[in-house]
């Protein structure tokens, strides 16, 4: 018998989309029979992957109205930075800029552009943080990505933050799951954890 709010979680495959793995060890170390299929990459496409059922859960950002048959948990909040190469020699805000070709961190730089009164050279559109991040780090000009991003990134000791002020907002991190697949012990198990 499995006490109220525990799941018993014998195996079985957890399928994530996912912007940042840490998330997963308090997972791993309570269920260590089950295998995760890791899916990283686009961030802007993970909630359309979970609500297609491609991914059992995402850890994405939080949009200000998540699709209905979805349902989220924040477990961060994260501040967007600006970032350029080290060895530029123009550091800066008038750009070039290489920014998200779509999703939550597309929508704030953008946002944060207008309340400046600036309209954005734009050089290149990634579909990936972490693409976006190379192509800065490569010069191709000044890139907009969660400080959680660029904290974890392979080619973050060849980049720097330039000081906005005003910065743009902040982006909320959570867990997302679809509500009808909180019956599923797996998804049940995952969701219990993060709180």
């Amino acid at each position: 018998r499995v006490p109220p709010g525990e799941y018993e979680v014998r195996r079985g495959l957890l399928r994530q989309g996912c912007a940042g793995a840490r998330r997963d060890a308090p997972f791993r170390g309570a269920h260590p029979q089950v295998r995760l299929d890791l899916r990283t990459g686009d961030a802007a496409a993970a909630l359309a992957r979970l609500d297609e059922g491609e991914v059992d859960a995402a850890v994405a950002g939080i949009p200000a109205r998540l699709p209905e048959p979805l349902v989220s948990r924040p477990a961060a909040v994260t501040e967007l930075v600006l970032v350029t190469a080290r060895d530029r020699p123009d550091p800066g805000l008038d750009g070039p800029f290489v920014l998200p070709h779509r999703g939550l961190v597309r929508g704030a730089a953008d946002r944060w552009f207008r309340a400046r009164g600036t309209s954005p050279e734009v050089v290149c559109e990634p579909d990936g943080h972490e693409g976006l991040l190379t192509l800065v780090a490569l010069g191709c000009g000044t890139g907009v990505v969660p400080r959680l991003v660029l904290e974890h990134s392979a080619v973050r000791d060849r980049l720097a933050v330039v000081p906005a002020d005003p910065a743009p907002r902040p982006l909320t991190i959570g867990l997302c799951v679809r509500r009808a697949d909180l019956r599923r012990p797996l998804v049940a198990a995952l969701w219990s954890l993060c709180r």
